[in-house]
Parts: structure tokens; sequence; C-alpha cells
């Protein structure tokens, strides 16, 4: 009696009740599958990062004694989808059930389905075990209600007695400190450095280019700077909340060629792959904010909660109650194709270069870089959001679809026609110079006219102009487009954006 539990590259939970009990009649499967490598074209330190964090969770399993059958990327195995591997596992070890978690990505739950018709044995499906809420949370609360993160984010607290007072009430008087979260950083505290270690993985590396999977990006193999391993995850969440989360509030939203994160958590690749669970995240935070009060500003805690409770989860529920569907939403019926400096960043506009840039060498950027840079800029010029969206896939290491669909689509591009965001994100130059120091080192300048005027002032006002019947639907814009329609088209744009 032999059943088949297969793992998937972002279950790394090692807390998961699958290895409370160490069992005979159990085989673990875990495979690095072309078909994860290439569906679409990674960033060289995504590829490692998954790889080397596969591996290193098989080896702990098999030291605390689990069974384990692994196929690495460079395997004939390699080359199957996950049905006909584990078909083909079943007869060899003459299986008599499988099971699997629920994936997290549509198109892996959808693979998956079919594996009971494929291989005729019984399927039991588990949760992960890792976030708040289920799948379907989040569709249960809203129901046909309409939608927004605050409402859901104020449950959450709630339900799980996280920041509220003895009598049910918010900690400090209000739920959300967003109002204090967008200060300009102008150097003071000194910027953080980004966290290096010296784990060498060019083995991985080598069997990433052996296989022949397509990649883009540095992928500093000799000198990987992720974690791979609990323990790596672990210290990097220390590091957050002793050197950054007193300032995560104040700078959230702050942006600097000084530092590729200033004093966000960089935590998301741990998280995406469940080395680190959320719990554990947001119960660090409380719990720096109860030891030190003075050092932990309230509105440095809730800000950074509300991100992991509330918009993480939130953003889960809306993929799950809107796929598939979702993935063909394109409100503003935007068709640019992609251009070429977002594979290599070579553009004059300073915030662009530099976000691009940074994305290149680090596989990462702060959430607000990707909202406000590149996104600002997908939206304003009217990139195909198919094009955005498996160009943000492949680039983040913490990018999973689940998370990235969502946040692409709906938040940035609104394509979504304004279901995850109140309204579209747009922004000219004056925004970028008012909450980071990019323009100082741009050709461009947001208070000039003419050849030197921000071209993303031009195109926000461009962008107002080309869909006025579809932005009323956003009270907020009005104003904005009673603006744009008293700018004659061949008036060179003002900076007041």
């Amino acid at each position: 009696m032999t059943t088949l539990r297969l793992i998937l590259g972002d279950q790394l939970n090692a807390a998961h009740p699958w290895f409370r009990d160490k069992r005979d009649d159990v085989l673990y499967v875990m495979a690095e599958l072309r078909q994860e490598g290439s569906y679409v074209r990674h960033h060289a330190q995504k590829l490692i990062g998954f790889l080397a964090a596969m591996r290193a969770f098989a080896a702990a399993l098999q030291q605390a004694g689990h069974r384990l059958h692994y196929v690495r990327i460079t395997e004939p195995d390699a080359a199957l989808d996950f049905v006909a591997l584990l078909q083909k596992l079943a007869r060899h070890h003459r299986a008599t059930a499988l099971a699997f978690q629920l994936p997290d990505e549509w198109r892996l739950d959808r693979q998956l389905d079919g594996l009971e018709a494929a291989t005729g044995l019984p399927v039991t499906v588990h949760d992960s075990q890792h976030f708040y809420t289920t799948r379907e949370d989040v569709g249960a609360f809203f129901g046909q209600k309409q939608w927004r993160m605050e409402w859901f984010y104020r449950e959450m607290r709630r339900r799980h007695g996280i920041l509220l007072e003895a009598d049910g009430e918010p900690v400090g008087g209000q739920w959300n400190f967003d109002a204090d979260n967008r200060e300009k950083w102008k150097g003071d505290p000194p910027a953080p450095v980004f966290p290096q270690r010296s784990r060498d993985l060019r083995e991985v590396w080598a069997d990433i280019q052996a296989a022949g999977l397509p990649y883009f990006g540095n992928p500093r193999a000799g000198a990987f700077p992720w974690p791979v391993t609990r323990s790596e995850a672990r210290a990097d969440l220390r590091d957050f909340i002793e050197q950054r989360l007193p300032y995560f509030g104040r700078y959230q939203d702050a942006m600097s060629s000084a530092s590729p994160m200033l004093f966000h958590a960089r935590l998301s690749f741990a998280l995406n792959t469940k080395m680190l669970s959320p719990r554990e995240v947001v119960d660090a935070a409380l719990v720096a904010r109860r030891s030190d009060p003075a050092r932990y500003p309230l509105a440095a805690v809730e800000g950074f909660v509300r991100q992991i409770l509330g918009w993480r989860e939130y953003i889960r529920g809306v993929y799950w109650a809107r796929m598939p569907g979702y993935a063909q939403e394109n409100f503003f019926e935007a068709k640019a194709p992609l251009p070429d400096f977002f594979w290599t960043g070579n553009t004059d506009m300073a915030c662009l270069r530099h976000a691009i840039t940074q994305s290149l060498e680090w596989a990462y950027a702060h959430h607000i870089q990707r909202l406000m840079v590149t996104g600002n800029y997908a939206l304003l010029a009217g990139l195909d959001p198919d094009a955005v969206d498996a160009w943000y896939l492949g680039i983040y290491i913490d990018a999973l679809e689940w998370v990235e669909l969502p946040n692409t689509r709906g938040m940035a591009l609104c394509a979504d026609g304004g279901f995850v965001g109140s309204k579209p994100y747009a922004a000219g130059g004056a925004y970028l110079k008012r909450m980071g120091d990019y323009c100082k080192d741009c050709r461009y300048d947001p208070a000039a006219k003419g050849e030197n005027a921000c071209p993303l002032t031009g195109l926000y006002w461009d962008f107002m102009r080309r869909h006025p019947e579809k932005l009323k639907r956003f009270p907020r814009l009005w104003p904005v487009l009673k603006n744009a329609r008293a700018r004659p088209p061949s008036l060179p744009p003002a900076a007041d954006a």
C-alpha cells in the first residue's frame, strides 16, 4: 500500500501536517519540470531560487526520514507534466492512492484536476495550510457587494484579533494609517544595504543552462542573494524587523536610486514558496510593537500587517473568484507591444531605467516601483496586458500568477475596469518627482515644456483624452477629465499631474 504525495515547488512548508509523522506507506514526489521553467521566460534568479529551495527542502525531508522521489531538471522525466509523471511513478511503485495540496495557480489546478481520471487511482486533495483564508473566503465575504480590500481587511483584523482594543475597536482609533505612509525619503535614516549571502549555487545554474530553459537577467549564482532554506528566510525576517520595520510605514511609497529596497520587507519570495508563513510574519511585527512601541510606530506595524493580512489574502481571493476570465480582461483595449527597453533598461527616462535595471540585476523591485513606475508607464502607454503580465511574471523572483495577475492586470493596468482599484493609478512626472529622486538624474524635467518635458506627463494627459467615456466611471477622475478637455492637444503637457 503506497500513497504518492506530490509537493509543488511553491509548497515548501515544513510545518504542514503531512510531515508530522514518518510513514513507510507514503512516498513524496518533487519534480523540477520543464513546464514550470518555460511557461514564461523567467529571470535567472527566479529559476535558481526555486530549484535551490526545492532541493534544500528535499534534502531536509530525507534527513528527517521521509521517503522521497526527486526529479531534477536534467533528467528525462523533467520533460513530463505532473499528471504524466505521477502516472509513470504510480505504475512503477504500484501506488494505491495519490494526494496533492491545493495549487495556488489556476493552470496547475486545472492540470491536476484530471489526475484521478488519468490514473484510475483515488486522489485526495489537501489544503496547503499556509494562508489565513481559503480560496473561497473572500468571494463568500463580498457576495454581490462591491469589492474593496479595506472592508475585508477590517473583518480579518476582527476575526484574528489583530491590533484591536478590548472593546473590539482598532488600536489607535483608526483602522488604516495609509495617510501616514507617504513620506519622501531624503536620506535619513541611511539607506539599508541589500542583504548579501555567500551561498554558491553555480551547480544549480549549470543544470538550468544544461536543460536549455529560457532566461534573462543576472543569475548571481556565485553569491546568491535570496533565501533558499527556512533558516535563511527566518534570518531575513529578523533582519527586516530589526533594521527596516521601524521606517516601513513612513517610507512605504518612497522611491530612491540609492537603495533597491529602501525599508521594504523583501520577504515575498520566502512567503510565496511557503518557507515563511504569513502568521509568523505578522506575529513578528506585533511582538516587536509590544516590546518597544516607541521604536515600532503603530503606523509602521499597521501598514505592514495590512500588506500581509489584508492585501495578500484579498488579492488571492480576487484571483480565485475571477479566474479564468480575469486573465483576458482588457478594459482599455490596450494593444501596444512591450518596448525593448523593458528587457534592457536602455531608456532616457531615469525612473524606468532605474526600476528596470534594478529588476534585471536583482529580480526585485518594491511594490511602489512596480505600481507607479513600470506599471504606470504600461498603463499610460497602452501596453498589451498579456505582454505586461508575462514580463512581471517572469522578471520577479516572487511572481506567481495568483499574486501577479490581480496586482498587474488589476491594480497597475486597471484592465479589470476598476474591480481591484478604485481608480486607475495613473500619474505624470510630478508624482515621480514628489515621491522619489529619479528626476535629478534625468534628461527630462516634469516642470519643463517642449523638448525636455517629461514623457510621463504627456502620456498622462494623452491617456485621459483617449479614454474619456471609460474613465467617467471613476468619480475621483472627473476633475482631471474636465482639465484634460480644456487642454488643446497641441499644447505642451503641463507638469501638474
